[in-house]
């Protein structure tokens, strides 16, 4: 049952996300935009907690869980260092996720040639 769950959950966020960039006609950059701000506010709700326990990996992996992460690690960072921690909090958390995604985009751009 919580392969089906994460399953179900990460499919409905491609799907969100298909339906985005098909009816409205919005950019891939602006669909990403978008599932990180509702990370976040579905975190700062605190729904996103709930999705974790219910679907595990398939609410961690998608996008939305970078926003989600972003807050909590600016909480973190504000309840143990103030103001000045909010950034230093939100980057705490997320810096692997960031890291890594920099690091393979460079790979890839290594690697293939553009299409253009």
């Amino acid at each position: 049952m919580e392969y089906f769950l994460a399953f179900l959950f990460g499919g409905l966020m491609c799907l969100v996300g298909q339906i985005l960039l098909d009816q409205w006609k919005l950019s891939p950059s602006h669909v990403m935009s978008i599932f990180v701000v509702v990370g976040v506010i579905l975190g700062g709700l605190g729904v996103y907690d709930e999705f974790i326990e219910l679907a595990g990996v398939g609410a961690i992996l998608p996008i939305t869980s970078i926003g989600y992460s972003l807050l909590n690690g600016a909480l973190i960072g504000a309840s143990e260092f103030g103001v000045n921690g909010l950034t230093f909090g939100m980057f705490h958390l997320t810096s692997i996720a960031i890291t890594s995604t920099i690091l393979f985009a460079f790979i890839a751009a290594i690697i293939f040639n553009p299409k253009g």
